[in-house]
């Protein structure tokens, strides 16, 4: 937990690897994903890096892996899931892997090669076939038509030795035609032909399947009977034209018969090579198809590591690879351990090593996390990743999410709903985590789930609270409110409760008592609770936050930023905002309705009539002036309260100017007292408010840590505009950042209030209405639509509508006060991350 509190301490390091270790040690660094190496050959072309053709012959072999891949799933073989991820092969077993990988391809192709051929010559002997059924067809169904006989038939369509050209005989062509092509087709033989062509056709029932793309198309067959040599020109012509496919076709029936029978023959002995061959290619793919997951990973990694090996440079004498990275120092002992085991592995003489060096350059940020807080994580780095070593947000996001998340959505029936779902995310986290091709909304709510069940357990802590269950309340410890000295009944409906005539005894146990349920005046009342415990809850936010950046003004040496800045901006919230919440309590504590009625005047002027409203406490404070009690009514809650605000108010007044010239005019006084020609480090460490201002310690020295580059001085000029700007801001903010909690307010009532409205319209008005066995009927039926409504708007929208209030909250309000997130992300060279990048992409 603790890099969760701050980001790691990082280190650069340089890598001293002997070329021939170099493949093995690079393939342990990447098992151990803990170092992000730095790019040396910055200004070299890719294409005249040192490891290039390697690089290309990955690529190569990515591309057969691409092939055998698209053919396996064409035929519907499944890939089985490795069970455990193979390691990179050493520079030996590429070679190997590289020629498999080239006879497998190989053999593919020509398997591929050959069931084309085989189906193009299935193909055309179906489409024969068809032509000969169909023709045959055609002039029998002719003959019959104009009865004819067999010698009128033979005046008409001429035997093969006779001349077509003798004057009175036609002639035909016969062949097949997609299905979708056969309007246009005609129209166009009618045009080319004046009507002269006579044009039969008949539909194949069947689909044929087309050898190059798999796709299965209707045709028809079609025969043309026509008169001249010219015409048949010109019908073959727009049959070239429409892709159709002629076939002979003989004029006499007894040779029709006699091509038939070889036909049928040819397409049974042509079927069963046609199995074989499927048979054979259909093992050939099985096998391929239970090595090509760890073909596929052994060549990303091995891409991986030769495309790192590029980063590398060679050092003078060309003995020796020479490479940087960034390493967490607590991993600094894995990395010497990989270095030595990738030496051990090729047999290498010549140890690596590695050596720490200093640099001025920002390290990388990296807080390690688990699957419960990388949820969290990824809410932070979403709005910007931390600046290094700076305090980290998430750590304190675990809980005050999903807490004022709950605050909006306290229902506990709702939220049963919502824990029951991530419940069953975590429960079921390995197997659903192992599934491929999920959808990305899923994968969102399930990178999420720890999110989604804190959220749940907090909502039903609120709701319980709330005194809240799916609009309806629970009475637990019995109610303290009564009508007429008899206990109330919680079924009655429009009662107005006034503490004064309904209240007697103690307090609901806990959370709000059910009797305001069915109360005329609950509204009123839960406006009124909601909005202050909203004020209350922000206020007390807000100071956290700017609490926290005294962590980072500690961590970096900051001293003065916490006299100069911390101090005015804490006390401006506790003089204006703290001081409104402490009212709250006094006339929580103060007034009370049981008050109401006396005859003391004592007692009278703490009834509901004096109390006094704290927003109009809070704006006469401001303005230094006061309202007009009401009759018998005290101006102030207290003894000298006029004399304290006036305090409060003045001294905020004076934190502004503090904030204003406080940290400028420092500088400026520290720079005043250096030695002439001393230039200053700009620290990126300074994140309060993402301001980068000039910054000593006590003793005129700033202690050497990461992220400070030496840059000449920024100009006063530009400090005091910076710093006013901060300063307006900050001011604006903190009247502003309040008003804005108030959506824990609006969005905790809307919710309750549909929640209400959704029972009362099906329910109450409806179902729970009707008599009978037809009413029971109907209960069931509105319940399924009450349910319906309940999950599709109650629970997802307004769970999605209050995680993002929150995540305002968060953002905008709460880390504004602390968090600069300038910083880049620790990106190592990681074989898990390669893989998953992969697979997400596909």
């Amino acid at each position: 937990m603790g890099s969760m509190f701050r980001s790691e301490e990082m280190v650069l390091t340089q890598l001293f690897i002997q070329p021939e270790a170099a493949y093995y040690s690079i393939s342990e660094l990447g098992e151990t994903g803990c170092v992000q190496f730095r790019d040396l050959n910055v200004d070299v072309n890719a294409f005249q890096r040192k490891f290039v053709n390697e690089v290309r012959r990955c690529d190569e072999m990515e591309r057969k892996l691409r092939y055998i891949e698209v053919e396996v799933k064409k035929d519907n073989v499944n890939i089985p899931d490795v069970s455990e991820l193979p390691k990179a092969p050493n520079p030996r077993e590429i070679i190997d892997l590289e020629a498999h990988l080239e006879k497998t391809e190989g053999e593919i192709k020509e398997l591929s090669e050959s069931a084309v051929n085989l189906k193009s010559n299935f193909l055309e002997l179906t489409e024969l076939r068809h032509v000969l059924e169909k023709t045959q067809s055609f002039f029998n169904e002719q003959d019959e038509a104009n009865g004819l006989n067999d010698s009128v038939h033979k005046s008409l369509i001429p035997a093969e030795d006779h001349n077509v050209s003798i004057r009175g005989r036609l002639g035909f062509v016969a062949g097949v035609i997609n299905r979708e092509r056969l309007p246009a087709f005609e129209r166009m033989l009618w045009r080319i032909s004046r009507g002269n062509v006579f044009l039969r056709q008949a539909e194949i029932e069947k689909p044929l399947e087309d050898p190059t793309t798999g796709n299965e198309h209707y045709k028809t067959v079609f025969a043309a009977f026509f008169q001249g040599e010219q015409l048949k020109t010109r019908i073959k012509k727009v049959c070239a034209g429409f892709h159709a496919s002629l076939y002979p076709c003989p004029n006499t029936i007894n040779e029709r018969n006699d091509m038939l029978k070889g036909v049928r023959t040819r397409l049974e002995d042509l079927n069963l090579v046609l199995n074989q061959t499927r048979d054979h290619r259909q093992r050939v793919l099985v096998s391929v198809a239970k090595e090509l997951q760890n073909w596929s990973i052994m060549v990303s990694k091995m891409k991986a590591i030769y495309h790192t090996l590029n980063f590398f440079n060679m050092d003078v004498t060309k003995k020796c690879l020479i490479g940087e990275c960034w390493v967490p120092c607590n991993d600094i002992h894995i990395v010497q351990k990989a270095l030595g085991d990738g030496s051990n592995a090729c047999g290498s003489s010549i140890p690596s090593f590695m050596n720490v060096i200093t640099t001025a350059e920002e390290p990388p940020t990296f807080n390690r996390t688990n699957k419960f807080t990388r949820g969290f994580q990824n809410l932070i780095d979403s709005y910007g990743v931390a600046s290094y070593r700076e305090a980290n947000p998430a750590l304190y996001t675990i809980i005050t999410f999903p807490f004022l998340f709950a605050v909006m959505f306290g229902d506990c029936g709702h939220a049963v709903i919502m824990l029951a779902f991530g419940l069953w995310l975590v429960l079921a986290e390995k197997k659903i985590g192992a599934q491929k091709n999920k959808s990305e909304i899923f994968s969102i709510f399930f990178s999420g789930r720890y999110i989604i069940l804190l959220m749940g357990i907090f909502s039903l802590y609120t709701g319980f609270l709330y005194n809240d269950i799916f609009s309806k309340s629970m009475n637990i410890f019995q109610t303290s409110w009564y009508v007429n000295s008899s206990s109330l009944d919680l079924s009655l409906e429009e009662i107005d409760l006034t503490p004064k005539d309904n209240y007697m005894g103690t307090p609901y146990f806990i959370g709000i008592d059910p009797a305001w349920q069915p109360a005329k005046n609950k509204i009123i009342f839960l406006n009124s609770f909601k909005m202050k415990l909203s004020i209350i809850l922000g206020v007390v936010h807000m100071i956290f936050g700017v609490c926290v950046s005294t962590f980072n003004f500690v961590h970096f040496r900051k001293i003065s930023s916490i006299i100069l800045e911390f101090l005015p901006q804490i006390l401006l919230l506790i003089f204006l905002f703290l001081y409104m919440v402490i009212m709250m309590f006094m006339k929580w504590i103060m007034y009370s309705g049981e008050y109401d009625g006396w005859d003391l005047a004592v007692v009278n002027k703490h009834g509901t009539s004096c109390a006094p409203s704290v927003l109009i406490y809070f704006i006469n404070m401001m303005l230094m002036g006061e309202s007009e009690p009401n009759a018998g009514c005290d101006t102030y809650m207290y003894e000298g309260q006029k004399t304290v605000q006036m305090v409060l108010v003045f001294g905020a007044l004076i934190c502004i100017p503090t904030m204003l010239l406080g940290k400028p005019l420092y500088i400026k006084y520290t720079r005043g007292k250096k030695p002439a020609g001393v230039t200053k480090n700009k620290s990126n460490g300074d994140v309060n408010q993402g301001m980068e201002l000039e910054e000593v310690s006590e003793n005129n020295h700033e202690a050497p840590t990461h992220g400070k580059s030496h840059e000449e001085e920024e100009p006063l000029s530009e400090i005091f505009i910076h710093q006013a700007i901060h300063t307006i801001e900050y001011t604006l903010s903190t009247i502003s950042h309040t008003a804005s909690y108030l959506r824990l307010w609006a969005l905790s009532l809307a919710h309750a209030q549909l929640s209400e409205v959704l029972w009362s319209m099906l329910f109450s008005k409806i179902a729970l209405k009707m008599g009978g066995n037809l009413g029971i009927v109907f209960v069931f039926l509105i319940f399924s639509v009450w349910a319906t409504f309940t999950v599709a708007i109650l629970v997802l929208m307004e769970g999605l509508s209050a995680f993002l209030h929150t995540l305002r909250l968060h953002w905008v309000e709460f880390m504004s006060k602390f968090y600069a997130g300038v910083g880049y992300a620790f990106q190592p060279f990681s074989f898990k991350n390669i893989l998953e990048d992969e697979e997400s992409s596909e």
